[in-house]
C-alpha cells in the first residue's frame, strides 16, 4: 500500500510520543502496516512490525529494557533494527536468524519521519525549515484523518475551500483571537505545512 508515499521520507509520529529511553513503546500505523516505535536505553529509536515473529503477539505490551524491546509472551528481544538479540531457552545461532521488519528513522523538528520504501532508492533526509528552527519557533499538532491522503492535502491548499465550507470555523477562530488580544496575551504564529 501506498507504494508512491514509500519513497520519501513520511511523519511516523511526534517526538513527544516516545520521550524517554526505555519508556513505554507507541503503536503506529502507517500504510496499511501495524507498527511499534520504541526509544531504547542509548536514545535510539526504533520503528518494527508490532508483532513478535514467536506468536504474534503485540510488542506493544512490551518491556522496552537494555537496548531492546522485550515481548512480554516468551521473552524475545528485538533491537531498533528488528534483529531478534535474545531468546530464552534457545541457542544464540537460531535467534540470530529471526527478523522483524523494520525501518529507518530520522528525529528532526519535534517529528520522528520514517522512510519505508526500498532501501536502495533512500531519499536525502527531510530538508523543511519546521525542522532547522527551535521548538520555541513552531507548533504543531496531530490529527489522525481517515480519508484519502491526496483529497486531503488538496483541501488543505484550496483557498477557496475553506472559507466557503467552513466559513464558521473561520469566523470562530476570528472570535478566539479577538479575545486572546484583549486579554492580553501574546499569540502564537501557525503556519501550514
Amino acid at each position: 500500500m501506498g507504494e508512491t508515499l514509500r519513497r520519501y521520507w513520511i511523519p511516523a509520529l511526534m517526538s513527544f510520543e516516545i520521550p524517554d529511553p526505555d519508556g513505554p513503546p507507541s503503536r503506529v500505523k502507517l500504510l496499511g502496516e501495524e507498527l511499534v516505535a520504541f526509544r531504547n536505553t542509548e536514545g535510539r529509536i526504533g520503528l518494527i512490525d508490532e508483532f513478535c515473529a514467536h506468536r504474534l503477539a503485540s510488542l506493544w505490551f512490551g518491556r522496552n529494557e537494555d537496548c531492546g524491546l522485550r515481548c512480554v509472551y516468551h521473552g524475545w528481544k528485538y533491537d531498533v533494527d528488528g534483529n531478534c538479540v535474545d531468546q530464552m531457552n534457545e541457542p544464540r545461532q537460531f535467534s540470530d536468524k529471526v527478523k522483524l521488519t523494520a525501518y529507518p528513522t530520522v528525529e528532526m523538528g519535534g517529528i520522528i519521519w520514517t522512510y519505508m520504501g526500498p532501501e536502495d532508492k533512500i531519499p536525502p533526509e527531510p530538508n523543511f525549515e519546521l525542522t532547522r528552527v527551535p521548538n520555541t519557533h513552531r507548533y504543531m499538532t496531530k490529527v489522525v484523518q481517515e480519508c484519502n491522503w491526496l483529497q486531503a492535502l488538496e483541501g488543505g491548499i484550496d483557498t477557496s475551500h475553506a472559507p466557503i465550507l467552513h466559513r464558521t470555523i473561520t469566523k470562530a477562530s476570528r472570535a478566539y483571537r479577538l479575545i486572546l488580544i484583549l486579554s492580553k496575551v501574546q499569540l502564537p504564529i501557525w503556519r501550514w505545512i
